[in-house]
Parts: structure tokens; C-alpha cells; sequence
């Protein structure tokens, strides 16, 4: 008889909320219903913000060690609780996603390649780490603005508390993956309707 063997945790962030902002707060995630945060250090956030194509490898500052790490945390529970007070029908404060987007220092530069068309590019100053992801917050801003919260959700999961953003066509998504929670709550019927 086989027997089963615990599975080895994430070693990173889930990506699966089709909406990058979504996708920070899915960087605090339940794992085996633990909570998980997978950003320790300011590594594990240039990591994440190179993986979902935020910023090039390349093109990340040198900052005071822990304060990407710091910012980043500060800016992911900001957003959380203004995405939270949306989807609840609350007024939120933006008090502190504001302090984030003031620091934001951009502007536009004409680029002529001599091969191409001209073109505007954003500049931005990203002499701290909160300038550095200002782009995040104003990401943030215009989802909380624009964004149809009545396909913005938590997975139905009970232990989960992973966000997504429903783009199926028929909007009926319930769990943050089928693979994840989807595979569980199939598992847990399947259970219950064995033991009757």
C-alpha cells in the first residue's frame, strides 16, 4: 500500500491571480494552512518583481539592505486592505497608498532610435525603495479605480487567502487554482460522499 508523502511547500510566490497587483498580495499566502510569507529578503522581492516582468534583472537599484524588503511588505498590506475595503463595499483610506505615490518622481522622455519611430518613455527616479515601486502603487490605484471588483475575489477556498481576478469568460470562477484548492474541495466531496 502507498503511502503519502507531505508535499514539499512553494519556494515561490503563486502566480495566478491575472492581475499582477492581486499577485503581491498573493505573496502572503496559506500553505498547509500555515501562514507563508515568501519575501525574507530584499532578494526574494527583486526576484518576484523580475519574475512577473515588473522590472529587468538588470535595471534594480542598490538600497539600504531590507529597505525593498520593508517597502515592499509596507505597500502589499496598504494595498491589501484598500483591495479588501473595495471588494466589501467599505470606504477605504488611501492615506498611505497616497504617501506611496507621492514619492513617485516620473517623467516623460522622447526616444528616437534611428532605426524606428519616436516614441515617449516614463523616466523615474528610484533613489529609494519606495520610488523604486511606485509603479506598483500606481498599478494599484488604477485597479482600485478601474477595476469590475465583482470579478475581483478570494478563492472559495476556506483556509485559502489568495486573491485573482476572474478573466474566464463565463466569470465563474471560484478557487484561486484547480490545481490548488479546486483539487481539494473535489477531494473533500469526494470524502464526504464516501462516508455516507
Amino acid at each position: 500500500m502507498a503511502t503519502l508523502t507531505p508535499h514539499a511547500p512553494p519556494s515561490q510566490p503563486y502566480v495566478l491571480a491575472d492581475e499582477p497587483v492581486l499577485d503581491m498580495l498573493n505573496t502572503l499566502a496559506n500553505v498547509d494552512g500555515q501562514p507563508v510569507d515568501f519575501w525574507h529578503t530584499d532578494a526574494d522581492v527583486a526576484h518576484w518583481l523580475v519574475r512577473l516582468e515588473w522590472v529587468a534583472q538588470a535595471s534594480i537599484p542598490t538600497f539600504e539592505e531590507g529597505a525593498l524588503l520593508g517597502a515592499a511588505r509596507q505597500l502589499r498590506e496598504v494595498i491589501r486592505e484598500l483591495v479588501a475595503a473595495r471588494k466589501s463595499g467599505e470606504t477605504g483610506n488611501p492615506a498611505a497608498l497616497n504617501s506611496f505615490l507621492r514619492k513617485a518622481v516620473s517623467y516623460p522622455q522622447l526616444v528616437w532610435p534611428a532605426s524606428g519611430q519616436p516614441q515617449l518613455e516614463r523616466q523615474r527616479k528610484q533613489q529609494t525603495a519606495e520610488q523604486f515601486l511606485s509603479p506598483i502603487a500606481e498599478a494599484a490605484a488604477q485597479l482600485l479605480v478601474a477595476g469590475d471588483f465583482s470579478l475581483i475575489r478570494r478563492c472559495e477556498h476556506p483556509e485559502c487567502v489568495l486573491w485573482f481576478y476572474d478573466r474566464t469568460k463565463a466569470h465563474k470562477r471560484r478557487w484561486c487554482s484547480m490545481a490548488l484548492c479546486g483539487n481539494r474541495h473535489k477531494v473533500a466531496q469526494f470524502r464526504k460522499r464516501k462516508a455516507l
